[in-house]
């Protein structure tokens, strides 16, 4: 999991990142919203942690202009110290999906984060069939099929496939596939991500009339679309 925290407070920054680093997380930290915007046209990310006021803007205008965004998170927490109810309520309406008041402990905000991603997270983490449309995975065996046909995936493949279809219409940066996947980018080739999209595409039949296909974001990522058939397999 890929999360990220702005907040103007360094110190904050450190703490929740050294918080999030033992429970097993990466967080990047941004010290006001451009930079996060910036960094959103490039990596994706999980969970954002947003502080209410800014140095640029205010938390609550990021959290509206995040929210109406193609780039938007899986879930969205305000950390800040207000703690009036209005601000709370204010929140929660535009698209929070926590708020976190300071100071709080390291053991609190990693709770607050577990509870948010839990809730984010589909039912398909547990199931052991999963199915979209006429196509079908098998996590036990990593088989697939389209329809009644058995089609032949490496576990990488397969692995990238249940990634795609269970992120669907969500843009994905070619880093967070890359660091999902294979866990470290930093060795490996650079046509390595587009080769395993390339086999897909062929292998799963992956287009408009299938009711399924992969996009190129230009200078970003993938996104997985799905289209409203009446000839999908």
């Amino acid at each position: 999991m890929r999360l990220a925290i702005v907040d103007d407070d360094e110190d904050l920054i450190d703490f929740v990142r050294e918080a999030l680093g033992g429970a097993g997380y990466k967080c990047v930290g941004f010290r006001n919203a451009t930079s996060l915007l910036a960094a959103l046209r490039r990596e994706t990310f999980d969970l954002l942690l947003l502080d209410w006021g800014l140095p640029d803007t205010s938390g609550f205008d990021l959290l509206q202009r995040i929210r109406a965004s193609d780039t938007r998170p899986s879930g969205i927490i305000m950390i800040t110290n207000r703690a009036d109810k209005e601000s709370i309520a204010e929140a929660l309406r535009a698209g929070a999906d926590d708020y976190i008041i300071k100071p709080e402990s390291a053991a609190v905000i990693v709770a607050r984060i577990e509870a948010v991603l839990r809730r984010a997270t589909t039912q398909h983490d547990t199931d052991r069939f999963l199915r979209f449309g006429g196509y079908e995975f098998d996590r036990l065996t990593q088989t697939t099929r389209i329809g009644d046909e058995p089609v032949a995936l490496s576990s990488k493949e397969f692995a990238l496939a249940l990634l795609f279809f269970d992120n669907i219409h969500r843009p994905m940066s070619r880093g967070y596939i890359l660091e999902t996947l294979w866990h470290s980018a930093s060795d490996l080739p650079t046509r390595t991500l587009d080769m395993h999209v390339s086999k897909l595409r062929t292998k799963l039949r992956l287009r408009p009339e299938s009711g399924y296909r992969i996009i190129a974001i230009s200078g970003y990522g993938y996104r997985m679309e799905q289209f409203p058939t009446e000839n999908a397999p």
